[in-house]
């Protein structure tokens, strides 16, 4: 075993007493205690002094007579950190009295003060240092020394505080610090607008009267850049609900009015900020209304773009949802402004007057004075920008504009679809929506669906539409409206019309198309070479108005045709003017074409030769003058490129005429769908035997009609031997023109049907029973007239036989 080592305590220093406990009821005592060497004796020292202190401003008087300031101010400085707090504690409770204030001034207190205001010391330590500088900050001097002293950024940081106490002294000794003395009040100012940002410290400021104060001291002040930061203050402060309303109490709106009014752009920048800011709180918004918005408005003008954006951005604040407001910015003569601030600089600016004027559309009159400007015509530069703020904004205006017809018809000829229909792309889901919103708006009439759908704005909707993420509302209202205002590519694609899809003038069957395959248009279609697909079937009974050539011009011209010309003074100045000539096709042959009828070259000199025959001799120099001076005329002639106009149906026209003679006055509509199918029937080869539809040769016959026409598109009045197809689609035509409600729904091969909704009779012994419409599949060619319910073995052996 080892062995056992005895240790020996030594016994403590003789010159060291063993811990002894002091207690005193006298003060001097205690005060004499504040100058131990002793860690704890200062401590308890200190703790006795607060308490002592606390009891009232007798007892500090008391203390200061005993000498306990100078060593109190010491030890807040200790390194330990009881002491210290302790210290400070005391320190902070005798600096309520004057002649402790006094003191403090002559000892040069606020350097340690301030110096016990940093993160790392105890929040008590915060509380009573800030308390005492606080008492301090009243007198004009200990400002100075404190604000020298760096104390603004120590108090500034402990606004964040989690205690209450230390915010509140903070406040308050930064709200003394700006009492009038102008060489903080920039400084202070700032200062405070983080303290507005506070509920509670705002209502404490309200409640000692320091916001009347700051209000009052930003409309007064020369100083520009004191009222910007006033302003800042307000604008910070107006984030908070309850904030808002007590600066409206305060009629915060009277002096940010005032303030519009000044030379200064910072000024006037940080003005229209705090407005907008003010405007969540409706009592304000109609405030600025009246006397405000007309200042704003100007500002729109401004050269500084920064106050351009600030202005924008309180007009939109102060026009949504407030039809006044929009009112005034329209009575100010704001319109102009708004729609040259949609070129812009700044982004912000641009979003803001595209906000605004989306605010103002809301009032029909209104709309029809921004459409004046040429809104639409503006707009496209904000719809080709990079900025999703812009882009959404921008999109959200063509939606409010684009319900009225002349808009759409403004902004396809502007260029405006196309940067439309690539936002429909966007990776930014607000302005996807609000780009199918648009879409959505812009297809409802037909000439702006077709262009749409030529951009590839359906097959984007569609691949939307596929997505579970990106699929909104909008997006799958714009495909029907797209769909449902461009009927020849709903069919071509869908193979569906609805009852509700009413064919039109320059509808054309192309056939079954693929999804993604774009539809040519009918112009396109038309100048193709002949080829041995299947013939484009064209519904039109528009008259063309189209101009005489200019070969018929010169005729005219020079015999004084039409236009009652002679060989005059008058006719070359005649001559140089752009005239047309509205032409009704006279035969078959010249409407299928879409040309008008002319005379030939021979007859026109025939006619001439005649006139000339009987004429003296001395008129003839005259009538060569005629013909001498018409290569003249030819130079002289301008004519605007004609457009390409769709041919005419004339048969299709009679068709429907006789439908509205014969048919519509039938008493049911039974009747009628019953004497549509057997007229419709009737015109395109009549009923076929089903053992015999094969013998039935409608290809050649539409064969023959191409060669004839000399184009794939050819007229359906032109088809004598109709199939499935191009019966069922004739009947639609009528049924739609004469008031027929009918579907139309394409089959496989060269199927198609019509579905009509019919009333059955009420059962037998039974009147007045109001049945349900049934939907019936009408036979156009084994039976014409026989009506198949839905859903019937007929009616499905229709479809596929």
């Amino acid at each position: 075993m080892g062995k056992k080592i005895k240790k020996e305590v030594e016994p403590p220093p003789k010159d060291v007493f063993d811990t002894l406990s002091i207690e005193s009821k006298k003060a001097a005592t205690v005060v004499l205690m504040l100058n131990s060497p002793e860690e704890e004796v200062l401590a308890k020292a200190c703790d006795a002094i607060y308490k002592f202190a606390s009891k009232g401003d007798e007892n500090k008087v008391t203390l200061l007579n005993l000498g306990a300031v100078e060593p109190l101010f010491k030890l807040i400085s200790h390194e330990d950190p009881i002491v210290r707090k302790n210290a400070t504690m005391a320190f902070g409770i005798m600096a309520s009295n004057s002649d402790v204030k006094k003191l403090l001034r002559e000892l040069d207190v606020t350097n340690s003060l301030i110096a016990r205001l940093v993160p790392e010391e105890d929040v008590i330590i915060h509380e009573f240092a800030s308390l005492c500088l606080a008492r301090m900050a009243v007198e004009y001097t200990s400002k100075v020394q404190i604000f020298e002293q760096g104390g603004l950024e120590p108090l500034i940081r402990l606004l964040s505080s989690p205690d209450p106490d230390v915010k509140k002294n903070s406040v308050e000794c930064i709200y003394h610090l700006v009492q009038e003395f102008n060489d903080l009040h920039v400084e202070a100012l700032a200062v405070v607008a983080n303290c507005l940002e506070d509920v509670d410290t705002m209502q404490l400021i309200q409640q000692t009267g320091g916001l009347k104060k700051l209000l009052s001291f930003a409309e007064t002040s020369a100083i520009p850049d004191i009222q910007k930061n006033a302003a800042k203050a307000i604008s910070k402060a107006a984030y908070d609900s309850e904030n808002r309303k007590i600066l409206h109490e305060q009629e915060v709106e009277k002096c940010l009015i005032n303030l519009l009014g000044t030379d200064n752009d910072g000024l006037k920048t940080a003005v229209s900020q705090a407005i907008s800011a003010m405007c969540e709180n409706l009592a304000s918004k109609d405030a600025f209304g009246i006397q405000g918005i007309p200042q704003l408005v100007q500002l729109l003008s401004s050269d500084n773009e920064e106050v351009k954006e600030a202005a924008a951005m309180a007009l939109a604040n102060l026009t949504t949802a407030n039809p006044s407001n929009a009112s005034s910015v329209a009575e100010a003569e704001g319109i102009e402004p708004l729609i040259n601030v949609l070129s812009a600089k700044r982004d912000g600016a641009v979003a803001n007057a595209a906000i605004v004027l989306t605010n103002m559309a809301t009032q029909e009159p209104l709309r029809l004075s921004i459409q004046s400007h040429s809104i639409m015509n503006a707009i496209v530069e904000p719809l080709q920008s990079t900025n999703s703020q812009v882009q959404s904004k921008a999109v959200l205006t063509v939606a409010a504009f684009g319900c009225d017809a002349d808009a759409r018809t403004e902004l396809r000829n502007a260029g405006g679809l196309e940067p439309l229909v690539k936002l429909l792309h966007s990776r930014n889901e607000e302005v996807r929506r609000n780009a199918c919103w648009a879409a959505m708006v812009c297809a409802s009439d037909e000439l702006t669906a077709v262009e749409l759908c030529r951009l590839g704005a359906l097959d984007i909707l569609e691949e939307i539409n596929l997505s579970m993420g990106r699929r909104n509302h909008f997006s799958e209202r714009a495909l029907d409206k797209l769909l449902d205002n461009n009927l020849s590519q709903k069919y071509s694609q869908m193979g569906y019309l609805s009852f509700s899809n009413i064919i039109t003038d320059s509808f054309y069957d192309y056939g079954q198309v693929k999804p993604g395959v774009k539809l040519l248009s009918l112009e396109e279609l038309s100048t193709q070479e002949l080829n041995d697909r299947r013939a484009v079937i064209l519904v039109n009974i528009k008259p063309p108005e189209v101009a005489v050539t200019v070969e018929e011009k010169l005729q005219d011209l020079v015999y004084g045709r039409a236009i009652n010309l002679s060989p005059s003074s008058s006719f070359r100045k005649s001559s140089k003017e752009k005239t047309s000539t509205v032409v009704s096709p006279v035969d078959e042959k010249q409407e299928s074409s879409g040309r008008p009828s002319s005379l030939s070259k021979g007859s026109t000199r025939e006619k001439g030769s005649r006139k000339g025959k009987g004429k003296k001799e001395e008129e003839k120099p005259k009538e060569e003058e005629e013909f001498q001076i018409a290569p003249k005329i030819q130079e002289e002639v301008t004519l605007e490129k004609l457009p390409w106009l769709p041919p005419f149906d004339f048969i299709l026209l009679d068709y429907i005429n006789d439908a509205s003679k014969t048919i519509l006055p039938l008493a049911t509509t039974k009747e009628q769908v019953v004497a549509l199918a057997q007229f419709v029937a009737g015109n395109m080869g009549g009923p076929i035997e089903k053992d015999k539809l094969h013998d039935f040769s409608w290809e050649l016959h539409i064969s023959e009609i191409k060669f004839e026409q000399k184009c794939n598109v050819i007229p359906i009045g032109k088809i004598k031997k109709g199939t499935f197809y191009h019966r069922a689609l004739l009947f639609k035509v009528i049924a739609d023109r004469i008031g027929i409600g009918c579907t139309l729904v394409r089959g496989e091969y060269t199927r198609a049907w019509n579905e009509v909704k019919l009333v059955d009779d009420s059962p037998q012994g039974i009147t007045g029973l109001l049945l349900p419409p049934q939907v019936y599949v009408v036979d156009l060619m084994y039976q014409p007239g026989c009506l198949m319910k839905q859903g019937s073995a007929e009616a499905d052996h229709y479809k596929l036989i």
